[in-house]
C-alpha cells in the first residue's frame, strides 16, 4: 500500500485582532508631534506628568463604561495566579483615583496632573472604532470649586489653539450634570430601579453625534433602536410627554453638533434656570454654570470658543457637576460621502466622588481627556499636522566585508550620527552593489556613501546625491552613458566626510 502523500503544515494567517491597527511611521512621528504641542499647554498650567499601569484590578476600576451590552461589562479581563480579576482600562481617570487614593498620604492636594496612554474598551468595533485608543487627560484632584472647571476649559480652548485649530473651529461647549438630573426629576424619572433609567437616559442623549434627534428619541422610548446590522439596543422606557420635554430642556430640537446659533448662552442659561423653578427643579447647576461662565468671560474666553450647552451629556457614569466637550466645527466627508461636522475630539467633568470609592472621604477631583487619534485626524485635515516630512537616512554602503572594511565603514556611520545626521550602513547582503542603491532609492536616502578598497587606499570617499542624480539621470538614454556619466556622484577627502555630507544635505532642503 502506498504511502499516503504527508501533508504541507498550513501556514499560519497573519492577522490583526478586530478593532486593533498596526502604526505607521508616520502617524507615530505626528502623534509625537500633537502630544508635544498639548503637553507644553498642561505644563504651562502647572500641570504635572504620572503615569499608571495598563492593567488595574477589575473591581477598581468600576462599572462606569458609557456602553455595558458588551461581555465583560466592556473590558478586556484576565485572572491573575492569586485569583483575582485584572482588567485592561478603559480611561485614564478611573486608574488615577485609585492612584490618588493609594497615595493619599504623600500626594500634595490639589493634585494637578497630566498622563497619555492606550486604553481598552471590548466594544462592537466599526468605522473609525477601535478597541484600543490613546487618550491625553489633565486632572485637577482636591479643588471643590468650580474655578477648576473654568480652568480646564479655558486650558482646552488653548491646547486647540497651540494645535493650529483657529478660533471659529472649534468651541467647548460647557454643563452641568445636576442640570441633567434635575431635568430627569422633572419628568419623573425612575428613582427606585438603582439609576438604571437615569443612566439609559444619559447614554441615549449621548448618542445625538452619532445617532442624530430621530435615533436619540427612539433610545429613549420603549422600543429601542436597530442599527444597520440588525443589532437591538434596549430603549430608556420613556413616554412621548417625557421625551418631548427633555428634549425641549436640553434644546436637542435646536441644537446642530455643537453649532450656536448666536444667541447669548447668557439668555440660555437664565431661560433654564427659569424653567427649572417653575417646575419646582433644582437649579443648583444653573447656579454653577453662571459661576463658571463669569470666570472665563472675565478672562476674556467669549462664547466664540467656550459656550454654554445644556445639550452636552457625556456618557460615563461618574460624572458628578460639569461636564464639558471639545468640538471640532469644520466639515469632513464621513465614509457615506456625506458633509458632516468633524465634532467632539474630547471631553470631561467632574467626579467628586471616584476617589471616595477608596478613602471613603469626599475627594473633589475633575479633568480632561483628549481623544488622541481621533484630533490627529482632524488635524491632518486641517493640514496642521505631519507637514515636515522626516528626512531619510544617509546610506553607507558595504564593498568590502572583512572585519576591518566594516570596521572602516561603522565609523564613518558614528561620526555622521555624532554630527546629529541620521546614518546607517547597509546591512543585508553586500554581493550585489546595485541591490544596495535600489534600497537607497526605494528608502529615500539623500545620500549614499561608496568606499571600496582603491578609494580608501587614497583617503577618498565618493558621495552620490541621490536627488541630483535621479535629476540629472533623467536625461541619459542608455545604461553605459548612465554607468560612465555617475550622475550625482563625485569623490571628496575622507576626513572631510562629514562637513561635506552637511553642506550637500544643505543645498538639498534649500532646492
Amino acid at each position: 500500500m502506498a504511502d499516503k502523500k504527508k501533508k504541507k503544515p498550513q501556514k499560519l494567517k497573519a492577522r490583526s485582532p478586530r478593532g486593533f491597527v498596526d502604526r505607521s511611521a508616520a502617524d507615530i512621528r505626528a502623534t509625537d508631534e500633537m502630544i508635544g504641542k498639548i503637553r507644553e499647554v498642561y505644563e504651562r498650567y502647572g500641570f504635572d506628568p504620572v503615569e499608571t499601569p495598563a492593567f488595574e484590578y477589575t473591581d477598581c476600576l468600576g462599572k462606569f463604561l458609557p456602553d455595558t451590552d458588551r461581555p465583560n461589562a466592556g473590558v478586556f479581563s484576565v485572572q491573575d495566579d492569586d485569583e483575582q480579576w485584572m482588567s485592561l482600562r478603559y480611561d485614564l481617570t478611573a486608574p488615577l483615583a485609585r492612584h490618588v487614593a493609594e497615595n493619599i498620604n504623600e500626594i500634595t492636594l490639589p493634585y494637578r496632573t497630566y498622563r497619555n496612554g492606550w486604553v481598552f474598551r471590548n466594544e462592537k468595533p466599526g468605522p473609525g472604532r477601535f478597541r484600543q485608543f490613546m487618550q491625553f487627560d489633565a486632572d485637577t484632584v482636591g479643588a471643590p470649586g468650580v474655578q477648576a472647571d473654568a480652568e480646564m476649559c479655558m486650558m482646552m480652548a488653548d491646547t486647540m489653539e497651540a494645535l493650529g485649530i483657529k478660533r471659529g473651529d472649534y468651541v467647548i461647549r460647557v454643563n452641568n450634570r445636576k442640570v441633567l438630573d434635575a431635568i430627569m426629576a422633572s419628568v419623573q424619572v425612575a428613582e427606585d430601579d438603582g439609576g438604571e433609567q437615569r443612566l439609559a437616559v444619559l447614554r441615549a442623549l449621548d448618542k445625538f453625534d452619532k445617532f442624530g434627534l430621530e435615533g436619540v428619541v427612539q433610545l429613549l422610548g420603549t422600543k429601542g433602536r436597530m442599527d444597520e446590522s440588525g443589532d437591538h439596543t434596549k430603549g430608556a422606557g420613556l413616554n412621548d410627554a417625557q421625551i418631548m420635554r427633555i428634549v425641549n430642556a436640553t434644546g436637542w430640537n435646536e441644537v446642530s453638533s455643537g453649532s450656536n446659533s448666536g444667541v447669548s448662552d447668557g439668555l440660555t442659561l437664565a431661560n433654564l434656570e427659569k424653567a427649572l423653578s417653575l417646575d419646582g427643579a433644582s437649579i443648583e447647576g444653573v447656579k454653577e454654570l453662571e459661576a463658571i461662565r463669569g470666570i472665563v468671560r472675565a478672562a476674556g474666553y467669549e462664547q466664540d470658543r467656550i459656550w454654554f450647552d445644556p445639550s452636552v451629556v457625556r456618557g460615563l457614569e461618574y460624572y458628578t457637576g460639569p461636564v464639558y466637550e471639545a468640538e471640532l466645527l469644520f466639515d469632513v466627508t464621513n465614509e457615506k460621502g456625506e458633509k458632516v461636522q468633524f465634532g467632539s475630539v474630547g471631553g470631561g467633568g467632574r467626579y467628586d466622588g471616584l476617589v471616595k470609592r477608596f478613602t471613603g472621604q469626599d475627594v473633589p477631583a475633575t479633568g480632561f481627556s483628549i481623544g488622541v487619534s481621533r484630533l490627529m485626524t482632524a488635524l491632518k485635515n486641517l493640514g496642521k499636522l505631519g507637514q515636515d516630512e522626516v528626512l531619510a537616512p544617509v546610506l553607507v554602503t558595504v564593498m568590502d566585508k572583512d572585519t576591518e572594511s566594516l570596521g572602516a565603514y561603522q565609523k564613518m556611520v558614528q561620526d555622521l550620527r555624532g554630527a546629529g545626521i541620521r546614518a546607517e550602513m547597509y546591512q543585508g547582503n553586500p554581493k550585489d552593489f546595485s541591490k544596495q542603491m535600489r534600497y537607497a532609492d526605494k528608502r529615500g536616502c539623500p545620500i549614499v556613501i561608496i568606499q571600496g578598497n582603491e578609494e580608501r587606499e587614497n583617503s577618498k570617499v565618493q558621495l552620490k546625491d541621490m536627488i541630483e542624480g535621479k535629476r540629472q539621470a533623467a536625461a541619459i538614454e542608455s545604461n553605459e552613458e548612465y554607468r560612465a556619466a555617475r550622475p550625482g556622484q563625485f569623490e571628496i577627502d575622507a576626513a572631510d566626510l562629514v562637513d561635506e555630507v552637511k553642506k550637500l544635505l544643505a543645498v538639498q532642503a534649500s532646492a
